[in-house]
C-alpha cells in the first residue's frame, strides 16, 4: 500500500480464545448484501458491517449515511498460548482510495503545466496546496474516524474501560 494514502495499524493481546473473539464479533457485525437496502429487514442493531472468517475479518462501522473517510478494518487473530493476538489495519476504501490519488495527481499535473506550460507560478502554487490542501483533509478526518472505530471495536472486546 501507498504510504501516501491514510493508514492505521494496531496490534491488540486478548485473553480470549480466537473463537470467543470470532464469536463476539459475529454477534455486533451484519453480513450486508450491497444490492438490496441495507437497512430494511435487520433487526438486531449492528455495530459493525462486514465479512468474518475464521481467523480473519473485514469490517467497517455500520452508518445511515456515507462516509468518505469511514476506514475499513481488515483484522487477522493468531492464537497464543494465553489467549489471542488481534492485528488491525485501518484504510480508506477502495474507492475513497482512488478519488484521493485521482485529485492529487489531477492537482499536481495542473501545478506542473502551470509551472512549466504557462510559466504562472502562481497558479502551480495554488494548484499545489490544492493537492497538499487534500491530503491533509483526508489524514486528519480519517484519523478522527480511526479513534471512533478503536473505541468502539475497544469495547466491544473490553479491552477498554468504559469512559
Amino acid at each position: 500500500m501507498i504510504k501516501y494514502l491514510p493508514h492505521h495499524s494496531e496490534v491488540l493481546v486478548s485473553s480470549m480464545t480466537c473463537e470467543e473473539v470470532i464469536s463476539r464479533l459475529d454477534h455486533v457485525t451484519r453480513d450486508v448484501d450491497y444490492l438490496s437496502d441495507p437497512l430494511s429487514g435487520h433487526a438486531k442493531e449492528c455495530l459493525f458491517n462486514g465479512k468474518i472468517n475464521e481467523a480473519s475479518f473485514r469490517l467497517s462501522m455500520a452508518v445511515r449515511k456515507a462516509d468518505s473517510f469511514l476506514p475499513l478494518i481488515k483484522g487477522k487473530l493468531e492464537s497464543t498460548r494465553t489467549g489471542c493476538i488481534i492485528f488491525l489495519d485501518y484504510q480508506l476504501f477502495p474507492g475513497s482510495s482512488f478519488f484521493m490519488m485521482f485529485w492529487s495527481i489531477v492537482t499536481l499535473a495542473m501545478g506542473m503545466f502551470f509551472l512549466f506550460g504557462e510559466e504562472q507560478p502562481a497558479f502551480a502554487m495554488i494548484s499545489f496546496a490544492v493537492g497538499v490542501g487534500n491530503v491533509v483533509f483526508a489524514w486528519s478526518h480519517f484519523k478522527r474516524k480511526v479513534k471512533h472505530s478503536q473505541e468502539i471495536f475497544h469495547k466491544m472486546l473490553s479491552l477498554q474501560k468504559n469512559s
